[in-house]
């Protein structure tokens, strides 16, 4: 696992190793173990290594035979070896006992269409000298970052903005103006800016499963080079047993050959399904000790799973730990905003990032469940989505004022509190089923968006760039529209700079892309079965897995925020109302204020709401003030 960055001069000046260094040094917590500089002429590669295969060697940049290809690379390619193997029969040389060698030999003998026999997750830009090309990629699901800046002058990328700020060529303007409104409208609507976008004028992220070819001249040629197929439609016919064995093997695979690792290695084990699946195929490849993590938090016990963690943990015979952490959300705000580079509104990244630095401290790589609710539609939404389809023959007036009903009674900030969860849905149920979704996910609901952001006028975001109008099945094209959406600009974003943030490498199964392409092919009656979210997942499980487990109700990974902020709201009223946050002219303070008032009162859990305009405020004073 690494970071990575470089630049190409237009001009053909020759690159100066120090701004290149500079850049480097932002991504040192990526890759603590070591670094890596190619200069030649006006093209620079550079990289931070942690180091989790071939310890000894695989030094970065990696070279070809004749030194004409050259590779900076994030990630893990786990059929390296099966790769290998086809490429020595071929006459290819190595020089490493690592998995980034052969990503240089696959591009001798297949250029562009090398991505394709890659099975892993990754990040890499690779120079032909010959042809004076640079190419950068991502892998297919995007669980490995990378951004991007071109003018006239000069081409920049790295494995995250920061780096990229630290040429001093670079502008650094925000987004979030009075000439661009769309993009604050965005962010305070999905709670991250979608990419290709980010928050800074001019820097752009490559998008997942594609690739960007640049020469000395500034061309940019850019393709996509997978795509997942659509998702099955409902089978009546279809039954679980007919799937279960083929789903089960290929899951194991996929578990088995992320366990390829000469530094400790560990999981994330949260106590639902998703985790606890994973950990239960570790335990069938390895007699060895195997070293879960849980954590848990004070203030709300409705958020605390920990014990579903260590029922799993002594059934499977794992060294298990439990940590367990004192509300001060507030206190990481900053670390988090600086490691996310923009304004990021999921607070789970709380959790995430404490557990991943917890976690550090025993283990280098983490398995994770990570992708188990997309690929088989685990979010409780997609089955509100399926009831509210249910009860279309009720009046949308009708459904608007039992909502308006409901808005006079308190929420409180418990996980399942029922009237904000009755209400939420009531309000999505008033409107066509696309929006209804979007409204069940969205941080600002177009009406407090409104009252709190003036300036969103008619650039209302709604879900329909994500949405493929060739699937019939209407829930179905919902979860094609959130892992389009969700899992690579927030899940993975969130996944990554968190474990990163603690030097960590994190692994999720789930997202192999040979699992997901079998995955898609499952009809879709058999992952959501009624009110039953993951049905054939749940089924693959039996005989792994505790009952109460398999049929737990699905539980987010979550902290109490809303209590503790209902708390001690002094420190976020402080930040919101500021001088300098009023300075921007942004947003309708007088509605910020309200937004306070009701969550501090109880009238309303508005700490989604507050985290997102929280996070908002600290990145502009980190990064646009300073």
């Amino acid at each position: 696992m690494c970071g990575i960055c470089g630049l190409i001069h237009f001009d053909g000046s020759p690159v100066a190793q120090r701004p290149l260094r500079r850049m480097n040094d932002q991504l040192t917590h990526r890759g603590p173990d070591g670094d890596g500089l190619l200069i030649d002429g006006p093209l620079g590669l550079a990289m931070r290594r942690l180091k989790i295969i071939d310890i000894a060697g695989s030094d970065q940049p990696l070279r070809n035979e004749d030194r004409s290809i050259a590779l900076v690379f994030n990630g893990e390619i786990y059929n390296y070896r099966e790769l290998r193997r086809r490429l020595e029969a071929r006459g290819h040389q190595f020089k490493t006992a690592g998995d980034g060698e052969t990503i240089i030999h696959l591009y001798e003998d297949y250029g562009a269409e090398a991505l394709q026999h890659l099975r892993g997750m990754f990040a890499l830009a690779l120079w032909d000298s010959r042809r004076g090309k640079l190419t950068l990629a991502r892998d297919r699901f995007g669980q490995k970052p990378l951004y991007y800046y071109q003018d006239r002058r000069v081409f920049l990328f790295a494995s995250e903005i920061k780096a990229l700020l630290a040429h001093k060529d670079l502008p650094r303007l925000s987004r979030f103006s009075a000439d661009s409104p769309h993009a604050l409208a965005e962010y305070l609507s999905f709670g991250y800016v979608p990419a290709p976008a980010t928050a800074f004028r001019g820097i752009k992220m490559l998008e997942p499963a594609a690739s960007l070819q640049i020469d000395l001249a500034g061309a940019v040629n850019t393709r996509r080079y997978w795509t997942l197929g659509a998702l099955a439609p409902p089978d009546p016919a279809a039954k679980a047993q007919t799937c279960i064995g083929e789903l089960r093997d290929k899951l194991d695979e996929a578990v088995k050959l992320r366990l390829i690792s000469d530094v400790p290695l560990g999981a994330f084990l949260s106590g639902g399904l998703d985790s606890s699946l994973i950990v239960a195929l570790m335990r069938r490849h390895s007699n060895a000790a195997l070293k879960t993590f849980s954590i848990g938090f004070e203030g709300d016990d409705s958020f605390d799973e920990t014990p579903y963690a260590e029922r799993v943990a002594r059934h499977l015979g794992t060294e298990h730990q439990s940590f367990r952490v004192k509300p001060d959300a507030l206190r990481l705000l900053p670390e988090l905003v600086w490691q996310h580079d923009q304004p990021f509104a999921d607070s789970s990244a709380i959790p995430t990032y404490l557990v991943s630095k917890l976690t550090r401290q025993h283990a280098t790589v983490a398995l994770t469940g990570d992708g188990g609710d997309e690929l088989f539609v685990g979010y409780e939404r997609f089955y509100a989505a399926a009831l509210m389809r249910k009860l279309g023959f009720l009046p949308a007036s009708i459904l608007r004022q039992t909502a308006g009903f409901l808005s006079l009674l308190p929420e409180g900030t418990a996980y399942y509190d029922p009237v904000k969860r009755a209400r939420r849905f009531l309000r999505a149920a008033s409107q066509p089923l696309e929006d209804a979704y979007f409204d069940l996910l969205r941080v600002f609901s177009e009406e407090l968006l409104t009252a709190i952001y003036p300036g969103a006028g008619k650039h209302l975001p709604t879900l329909n760039p994500y949405m493929n109008a060739g699937q019939p099945h209407p829930i179905a094209r919902l979860a094609e529209a959130n892992m389009r959406s969700y899992l690579p600009d927030d899940l993975l974003i969130k996944a990554d700079r968190c474990s990163m943030a603690a030097s960590l490498e994190a692994r999720a199964p789930f997202l192999d892309h040979e699992l997901a392409e079998l995955a898609a092919g499952i009809p879709f009656n058999l992952k959501l079965k009624g009110a039953r979210s993951k049905h054939i997942l749940k089924e693959a499980a039996r005989g792994l897995l505790p009952a109460e487990i398999i049929q737990r109700k699905k539980h987010g990974f979550g902290i109490p925020l809303g209590a503790w902020l209902r708390r001690d709201m002094a420190p976020a009223r402080e930040l919101l109302l500021s001088r300098r946050a009023r300075e921007r002219g942004l947003l309708d303070m007088a509605a910020v204020a309200r937004l306070i008032d009701e969550h501090e009162a109880g009238r309303r859990d508005h700490n989604r709401q507050l985290w997102a305009l929280l996070t908002l405020e600290e990145w502009h004073r980190q990064f646009v003030d300073g």
